[in-house]
């Protein structure tokens, strides 16, 4: 459990000294008022990932080149500081040597925003995203991997770029990638696997309806990721870029065997969003021990109230759930058990 937030410099709180209630809350206010900061804040605290930058130096509060994020749980403190550039880690009470590290004993976190809809029309580069973000939190194996992969990937396509490249350093680079690619490719391929059970059925929860769902991975490699890269080289070298491995897979969704992304309505396709990202809460909590955190960033006025209440009776009860909206008018018909907190230029301000 979360039990307090405490900020420096991050985005718009030069300063916060947040006691977390024990169920969440719903924090509502106009835009641009740090209602999303704070979700965002406890998100990196426990995942070192932000779901709106990958850039470090865009949390810190403007015009400040360093910020500070401490998370009391019942089960310690998890310090962060991004200073010179460079992030410092703390877990319960001891120094972490790198993101690993700090990440073995970090407890899940779900993150559902009013951009999920992409998940089902937008690029593969979203849905990787979002494997990556489950991945990393799900096998212990996958961050590394991740890593290794995209920094190989980084510099074997500045290599491509080069005129002074030369075969075995290609060769070297490949196969690194070849090495982590071949992880990766598995852990998806089994993540999509676990998660397909729960998708399906939380469809069918929220939108009452009985269509058929389908999760399949799609690998840009047909064969060995190793003899694919090497096949490719020559093509490589001309376009500059590695062409295949994990960093151009993609998942394909389909209701009655037909695409999503194409056929389905809006209305489907933000309804299969949602359940792409809670059974991320299913799949955590059953893998991990552990009932994850569960951010929701201003999703409720974009459904109609069937949905806002079929959505509310999915979340899981022993989670922390943090909602925000800009408005409780939907309230009437959706009522959400969490004390609602207005969050105002930065201030936290309980509703009675």
């Amino acid at each position: 459990m979360l039990l307090r937030l405490r900020l420096r410099n991050f985005r718009c709180y030069p300063t916060l000294n947040w006691e977390i209630p024990a169920e969440g809350a719903l924090l509502y206010g106009d835009n641009a008022q740090g209602k999303t900061s704070l979700m965002e804040a406890i998100c990196f605290a426990q995942t070192l990932h932000s779901p709106r930058t990958t850039r470090l130096d865009r949390l810190a509060t403007h015009n400040c080149t360093d910020f500070g994020i401490s998370l009391d749980t019942d089960e310690g403190t998890r310090k962060v500081v991004w200073q010179d550039k460079k992030l410092t880690m703390e877990a319960t009470g001891a120094r972490r040597k790198d993101y690993t590290d700090y990440l073995a004993d970090a407890r899940p976190v779900v993150w559902l925003g009013n951009t999920d809809i992409e998940l089902v029309t937008g690029s593969a580069e979203t849905r990787r995203d979002y494997l990556d973000f489950l991945g990393s939190q799900w096998h212990p194996a996958y961050r590394p991997a991740l890593l290794e992969y995209r920094k190989a990937l980084r510099s074997r396509n500045m290599l491509l770029r080069n005129p002074r490249q030369t075969p075995a350093a290609l060769r070297s680079y490949a196969a690194i990638l070849a090495r982590n690619g071949e992880i990766l490719i598995h852990l998806r391929e089994r993540l999509v696997q676990l998660l397909r059970p729960y998708v399906a059925q939380l469809h069918l929860n929220i939108s009452t309806g009985k269509e058929a769902i389908g999760l399949l991975y799609r690998p840009s490699a047909t064969q060995n990721l190793a003899e694919a890269i090497e096949h490719n080289t020559a093509t490589d070298i001309r376009t500059g870029f590695t062409g295949i491995g994990p960093h151009r897979d993609d998942f394909e969704l389909t209701i009655e065997g037909h695409s999503a992304t194409a056929f389905a309505s809006e209305g489907q396709q933000r309804t299969l969003a949602t359940a792409l990202v809670l059974a991320q809460s299913s799949l955590l909590h059953e893998q991990t021990g552990h009932a994850p955190t569960i951010l929701i960033d201003d999703v409720f006025g974009e459904l109609d109230p069937p949905r806002r209440r079929a959505l509310l009776a999915q979340l899981p009860p022993d989670s922390q759930t943090f909602i925000t909206t800009t408005h409780t008018d939907w309230l009437a018909d959706a009522p959400a058990p969490l004390p609602l907190l207005r969050i105002n230029n930065a201030s936290i301000i309980p509703e009675p």
